[in-house]
């Protein structure tokens, strides 16, 4: 019998019966693996099933490493749009200060126009105005809005008087 795999020449012969044992137990040694090879080899399910295995460690190995690639991704735009977020504030807030500060000037421009207003009205009424009058003009002016109160309801007696005379 010759040996394929150890690459020896071929026994001659046993030169005794303890050496022929041994010679037995290597050819059934060596018989066994090529069956268990060739067992391998026939064995299309256990390829399957062990490829299948492999394939199932790599996409769970792809899946943790997508789900990170995932994570890092979203926790990147998450800054991103923090950080935005904090731009667009800081803007709103600036153009907020500018427009209080010019509507604060505008009313300080506006209260002292209006005052000077008054204390014309009032050297005007001081000068022009009957002395019997003057107290209500004066009082008038300088607290306008009761007196345009007092004056629309006086217009409307007015109104309804020659609207719906006494008979």
């Amino acid at each position: 019998m010759t040996d394929r795999t150890s690459g020896e020449p071929p026994a001659t012969g046993a030169k005794g019966p303890d050496e022929l044992r041994r010679q037995i137990e290597r050819t059934r040694s060596e018989l066994g693996d090529t069956v268990e090879e060739l067992a391998g080899k026939m064995d299309v399910k256990g390829r399957a099933r062990a490829r299948a295995a492999d394939l199932r460690d790599k996409a769970g190995a792809m899946t943790v490493q997508l789900r990170s690639s995932a994570a890092q991704a979203g926790h990147t735009v998450h800054d991103r749009a923090t950080h935005a977020g904090h731009k667009v504030q800081d803007k709103a807030v600036k153009s907020g200060h500018k427009v209080q500060d010019r509507t604060l000037q505008a009313g300080h421009v506006t209260q002292g126009k209006a005052s000077q207003t008054s204390a014309a009205l009032e050297r005007r009424a001081e000068r022009s105005v009957p002395q019997p009058a003057r107290p209500l003009v004066l009082a008038a002016v300088r607290h306008p809005r009761p007196a345009l109160i007092v004056g629309a309801a006086l217009a409307a007696v007015v109104v309804v008087s020659w609207r719906y005379p006494k008979k």
